[in-house]
């Protein structure tokens, strides 16, 4: 065995438990030795028994006097119960619905028991422990110690991931070559990753895990930007498209304009349009928050393309959205003689120049034919744009809206169909942290739109306590009657059938407010006499686009949905934003929702419902309050739940207590700069093999080709 022996070949593994290895993305024993824990259990407390203390984590050694299992007919669940004595005392352990242990725990064993000590009218006893079977010389496993918890899935346990690992860990550590350079963990005082790797699985102590997770911390980072910074300098040397600057049509452009630009988007366009003139490919981000206007600058380097002879290609992540860019692109450009197509997975489009700008149906054979033979200037579609049938005739830029919501791969396969690498511009309302810009975003140029058109009023953002519900819906109702419009945000789609029986988790999330069901309650008892509108992802598209036709169009006056609308979508009218169950969406997605608001010169307000009383809960939502700064608020969000709830972060593969070193700039600077000296020294990394392989190595797991 070595470390790339598939898991159906390691032994005690069966096929059951191949499965759901898969599940959770381990196919070797690499894959499982950086099957990192997500937190550790202290049991290293081991005490007499006679020294136990009520609520206290502890672990307990000693001989099993007895053990029975019995149902308990009230609650219809299985009891297990045994006593366990030492040379101080005995005390009684309970484990529920468990009733195999009376054949794995028997009379007379010496056991190991870890947990917490409770007391109920029969006396104390240890809750569900953790148990162990050996004696004091034990190298134990489960219990006495810092124990890992890991991500698991459903019948794959961290007992059992402990099990497995072990031994493997203990045969094949010979085989776990150093892959950083010597010189980078001499400088920054690493742990070499033989230790590190047993450190972080089983460490000795809680100061020598935490050595272990740097280790590990850096190393990630380190090959994060090692990887963005070699694909910024293999950009640097691809031949482009040079388009120089049309000054006299964007100045037609922008004098077309029924508002002025701010000071925020003319940098941002000058900085996209001097890009474009260079032959070498722009790779750039434009960040904007919601509704500072991205659209209008955008227009501004399709339309410089379009002038030049090139095609320009706008991906967005749903139908609906596309839809909306392709009406505001044909209105921005009506007065340009270009050619505007709109490619689905249903329906497309064609706003022809030849015939006066109007809109007509297209057949998708012809649709593709004006693509391939450069008749269509602009192209706008889902990821339906990156099917094999759809060639350019000569693509000179690609626009990606809400980028990280495209897997990488697709982004690449867009770009890679041409002769040319066109220009890439990626555009964001989520704003990024520092970190994340400096890592995941690193190869990326960036360009921020900071203020907001200047006229908007602030939105007045509230929680609301469970008692003031009929006051807000009060408060709606006279919104509703000034002429104005109402969102209603729910985190999930579907009510729970009540003969259903869950788990706790479960029970938690039905709790949670579903559109389904406030739809019906807000149609049948609340407001009966409005007309009320239902949107989520699970619909077809035709009946997606008429929801939201009859809601832009004002037919509709309340619209309740999931988060498909939180990109993008623009009604000026809408200024309530109501969110259930607030507590289910990070900072940046509630910024983002309180963004579909406020649109238009009318007071607006984000209104907040939520039944928690975590102080992570009230943390971000009070932040949420007292800032409408969507990168200060990016910040917040960062340090207070960490970076795995940004989008597109996911998919880079990255364990989940790697990515909270993202919340460390210190250590993202550090490691930025080792990245660049090693590529200084030695671009290709020809001597550092071990390097390049696990860069290789790296690149396939982030799915970047």
């Amino acid at each position: 065995m070595n470390l790339s022996t598939p898991i159906e070949d390691i032994p005690r593994i069966g096929p059951v438990y191949q499965k759901k290895l898969k599940r959770l993305g381990i196919k070797t024993v690499q894959d499982l030795f950086f099957h990192f824990p997500r937190r550790y259990e202290d049991f290293s407390n081991l005490i007499p028994i006679s020294k136990v203390k009520i609520n206290e984590i502890c672990t307990v050694y000693g001989k099993i006097l007895g053990i029975e299992t019995k149902r308990t007919w009230k609650r219809k669940m299985f009891l297990t119960e045994a006593v366990i004595e030492d040379k101080t005392g005995a005390i009684k352990a309970t484990w529920f619905n468990q009733p195999y242990l009376t054949k794995t725990l028997r009379k007379e064993d010496n056991v190991f028991l870890s947990g917490k000590v409770t007391i109920s009218k029969n006396g104390i006893y240890l809750s569900n422990p953790i148990y162990e079977r050996g004696d004091l010389s034990s190298d134990l496993t489960h219990t006495g110690r810092l124990i890992p918890v890991y991500p698991e899935t459903a019948g794959l346990s961290s007992r059992w991931i402990r099990y497995i690992l072990k031994p493997l860990l203990t045969d094949l550590e010979d085989q776990i070559d150093e892959t950083l350079p010597k010189e980078i963990i001499k400088e920054y005082k690493l742990m070499p990753v033989k230790k590190a790797l047993w450190e972080i699985h089983f460490p000795s102590s809680v100061e020598l895990s935490q050595k272990a997770q740097h280790r590990f911390s850096f190393e990630e980072l380190f090959y994060i930007q090692l990887f963005v910074l070699r694909e910024r300098n293999r950009l640097n040397k691809e031949k482009s498209v040079s388009l120089p600057i049309k000054l006299e049509t964007i100045q037609n452009l922008v004098k077309s304009l029924s508002f002025k630009l701010t000071d925020a988007q003319k940098k941002s366009a000058w900085q996209i349009l001097k890009d474009l003139e260079r032959p070498r490919p722009m790779n750039r981000l434009l960040e904007g928050d919601v509704g500072s206007g991205k659209t209008v600058v955008a227009a501004m380097a399709v339309l410089n393309t379009v002038k030049q002879g090139y095609q320009a290609a706008f991906m967005v992540p749903t139908e609906i959205l596309s839809k909306q860019h392709f009406q505001e692109m044909a209105k921005l450009l009506q007065d340009f003689k270009v050619n505007i197509g709109l490619l689905t997975g249903k329906q497309d489009q064609f706003r022809s120049k030849k015939l006066k700008n109007q809109i007509i149906e297209i057949s998708r054979k012809k649709l593709l034919e004006k693509i391939a033979d450069g008749e269509m200037d602009i192209l706008i579609g889902t990821h339906a744009l990156i099917q094999d049938k759809v060639k350019f005739g000569k693509l000179g830029l690609v626009i990606l809206d809400e980028q990280h919501r495209f897997g990488v791969e697709q982004r690449a396969k867009l770009c890679r169909k041409q002769d040319i690498v066109p220009h890439l511009l990626s555009m964001t309302a989520t704003p990024i942290p520092r970190t994340l810009a400096l890592t995941v975003y690193g190869d990326l140029d960036l360009s921020l739109i900071d203020e907001l058109p200047k006229g908007r009023k602030k939105i007045i953002t509230q929680v609301i306590k469970p008692e003031e519900r009929k006051k807000t819906y009060d408060f709606i109702g006279k919104e509703v009657k000034k002429g104005r419009q109402v969102f209603v945000i729910c985190p999930r789609i579907e009510k729970t059938n009540d003969n259903e029986q869950l788990s706790e988790a479960q029970m938690s999330w039905a709790k949670v407010k579903a559109v389904e069901e406030e739809y019906e309650k807000l149609s049948k008892e609340i407001f009966p006499d409005l007309n009320i509108g239902m949107l989520h992802g699970k619909m077809a598209t035709k009946e997606k686009e008429n929801i939201m036709k009859g809601f832009k169009s004002k037919k509709t006056d309340i619209l309740v949905s999931t988060s498909v609308i939180e990109v993008g979508i623009d009604i000026p009218n809408a200024t309530v934003m109501m969110i259930e169950g607030a507590e289910r969406f990070g900072l940046a997605q509630l910024h983002q929702f309180r963004g579909r608001v406020g649109r238009a010169n009318y007071q607006s307000y984000c209104l907040l419902f939520t039944d928690s009383h975590a102080k992570k809960t009230h943390q971000r939502l009070k932040a949420l309050i007292s800032s409408e700064d969507g990168f200060a608020l990016a910040e917040k969000d960062l340090e207070i739940r960490g970076p795995g709830d940004f989008k597109g972060t996911r998919q880079w593969g990255i364990p989940d207590l790697m990515m909270n070193s993202l919340k460390n700039i210190s250590l993202v600077e550090k490691t930025r700069e080792s990245a660049k000296q090693i590529l200084i020294q030695d671009p290709q990394l020809k001597n550092f093999p071990q390097l390049r392989a696990k860069l290789s190595q790296f690149r396939e797991r982030i799915h970047l080709e």
